[in-house]
């Protein structure tokens, strides 16, 4: 355990499905040990339907976590990620398998947790530092650090009951990432809080893993993962299916069975919307689908969709890089006030990102279909649908020429330069 945070060993929790939990009182436990002895002898074994209603939400999970990684865990809804955080945790004990833990845990699993609801924002930093077995004068040294990132300073002396969500993950966040805990767990919590403060805790998880602390980080955002983490999990149905470098697993979890990370196909039984996405593509020059783009090429991006509304219905895109910036966004819907609206019926929307515009690296899209007429109706939204690589080829027709060195930017023009004596 020298340099290990984190061993799961055969982790395993099962769950009654439908069954309301009761809790026996005293009474019934003596009956129950004093009628123990006559049932063994008396009552058949007899499989009961009750048995056959079960859900294994993690089975046999092992892994180990050396100390200062950043590790991301992904999968679909439903995979057990957030089970195994509780886990971990020691919000819930497993089924069978063990997790030992070599540090103190600092955890933001869902808004509230950890938090007493009578007590005020104040009383509940200080509780969170005493349950990690932190002195009142080290929570003290951290206090004005956790108000100031919170911001919710103004009523930190009211009850966290009356608490909006956002300003509960607020707190809780800063709670967790600033008393000294060596390990920090965090869930998929942050898509509660706005696009400023995610980013600002996206930060801050940069920050605390830069300083050596081991965090495990669950998150649907693909780009986020890329951006923080070293070492991804992929979760389905339960178990670890896919487990190492970003980028890969990433690919992996996107592509979800199709063609490549490039091309997602949608179920279309799953939903019941009137405005549904049926596929996103990326192609390149050559009109195939493909991951791989060449800088020097255009990328072309295709939204099928089946619209059963009266019209106004546009596709928006947004584009984001794996350190989360939003590169670009555009829509079609100035391309259809050409058309007057669009009777009900399947769509194909294609739009063309000219060569010469996006730099090296991932990029992650997030694919809307919105009414921009009404800004705050919004029918449907897919994050990192589809995710591509850009290239540089090296071969001297790019704006790098032949420079061999970094390149910065976020975006990557061929500008028209003029060159004269004077």
């Amino acid at each position: 355990m020298g340099d290990c945070a984190i061993h799961a060993e055969g982790l395993s929790k099962r769950y009654r499905i439908g069954v309301k939990q009761r809790y026996n009182t005293l009474r019934d436990s003596i009956v129950q040990i004093l009628s123990a002895p006559v049932r063994k002898f008396t009552t058949p074994r007899v499989k009961t339907p009750d048995e056959d209603r079960f859900i294994w939400a993690i089975r046999d999970v092992s892994f180990d976590i050396c100390k200062g990684e950043v590790v991301g865990v992904i999968g679909r809804n439903g995979a057990g990620k957030s089970t195994l955080l509780k886990v971990l945790s020691r919000i819930t004990r497993p089924t069978s398998g063990r997790a030992v833990i070599n540090g103190r845990v600092g955890s933001l699993l869902e808004v509230g947790t950890g938090f007493h609801p009578e007590l005020t924002g104040r009383e509940n930093i200080y509780l969170n530092g005493a349950i990690l077995g932190m002195h009142r004068v080290e929570i003290e040294q951290k206090f004005d650090e956790i108000v100031e990132f919170s911001e919710v300073e103004k009523f930190l002396d009211t009850p966290v009951k009356f608490y909006s969500s956002g300003m509960y993950v607020r707190l809780a966040f800063a709670v967790a990432a600033h008393l000294e805990t060596e390990i920090l767990l965090v869930d998929e919590v942050l898509a509660v809080g706005d696009n400023r403060f995610q980013t600002k805790c996206l930060n801050k998880m940069e920050q605390v893993g830069e300083t050596g602390r081991t965090v495990l980080f669950v998150s649907h955002s693909m780009q986020s993962i890329v951006r923080l983490c070293k070492r991804v999990i992929l979760v389905e149905g339960g178990h670890i299916v896919a487990d190492g470098e970003p980028h890969h697993i990433v690919d992996r979890y996107l592509s979800d069975g199709a063609i490549s990370s490039a091309e997602r196909i949608f179920n279309l039984d799953r939903t019941n919307n009137p405005v549904r996405l049926l596929a996103v593509r990326v192609k390149n020059d050559s009109g195939a689908v493909s991951d791989l783009q060449e800088i020097n090429e255009p990328v072309i991006i295709e939204f099928d969709y089946e619209n059963n509304l009266p019209g106004d219905v546009h596709v928006t895109m947004q584009l984001v890089n794996e350190t989360g910036v939003v590169i670009l966004q555009s829509s079609d819907h100035l391309e259809k006030n050409k058309l007057a609206g669009l009777a009900p019926g399947a769509y194909r929307s294609t739009v063309e990102i000219p060569a010469n515009t996006l730099a090296e690296g991932r990029y992650f899209m997030t694919a809307q279909l919105r009414n921009l007429n009404r800004s705050k109706e919004k029918y449907l939204k897919e994050m990192d649908c589809v995710s591509f690589t850009v290239r540089d080829p090296s071969d001297g027709t790019t704006v790098r020429g032949n420079w061999a060195g970094t390149w910065v930017g976020v975006v990557r023009p061929m500008l028209n330069w003029n060159v004269k004596k004077l």
